[in-house]
């Protein structure tokens, strides 16, 4: 018999509907922001994941592959191509590092330090989007990096344990 022609003897459970899971209102809240990212970065001709990078080198500019790629929770395959991209636009230099050739130092040029100023309305931009008063924005990303840390620390776990309920 084919998929399309089986039907549910019962209805599921009400904890596996769509609309019950915790993941896909995370999946479907990232691709509304990523809407809204969209929008704000095509003046500035960056991808959402590229201004991710440049926040963290407008922070701090001079840091290695590896140490951003700890920033962004990126490994150095995801990374590489955008750093490569960014280069690639003037934003930014890739330089082995003096001290260690097996590190590589990434660091801002001057048009890349001068694009923050074209940036700097963006998080009020999404801020209202998301229609969040500031205090309340603040309230749900501390409870996100929580939820990152505790996924993290379960996904560390061997796969035979799971965290208590």
């Amino acid at each position: 018999m084919s998929r399309s022609n089986l039907s549910l003897a019962a209805t599921p459970p009400a904890r596996l509907t769509l609309d019950a899971q915790l993941c896909f209102a995370l999946y479907s809240t990232q691709l509304a922001m990523g809407k809204i990212y969209r929008r704000h970065l095509a003046d500035l001709g960056l991808t959402y994941p590229q201004y991710l990078v440049m926040l963290v080198l407008w922070e701090a500019d001079g840091v290695t592959v590896s140490a951003l790629g700890e920033r962004l929770y990126l490994d150095s395959a995801t990374l590489t191509p955008l750093l490569k991209r960014l280069q690639a636009m003037g934003l930014l230099r890739r330089d082995r590092s003096a001290q260690d050739q097996r590190q590589v130092c990434v660091t801002l040029t001057q048009a890349g330090r001068d694009l923050w100023r074209r940036a700097s309305d963006i998080p009020q931009g999404v801020l209202c989007a998301t229609g969040c008063s500031p205090g309340h924005a603040r309230v749900l990303k501390a409870e996100l990096e929580e939820l990152r840390a505790n996924l993290l620390a379960a996904a560390a776990l061997p796969e035979n344990r799971t965290a208590p309920d």
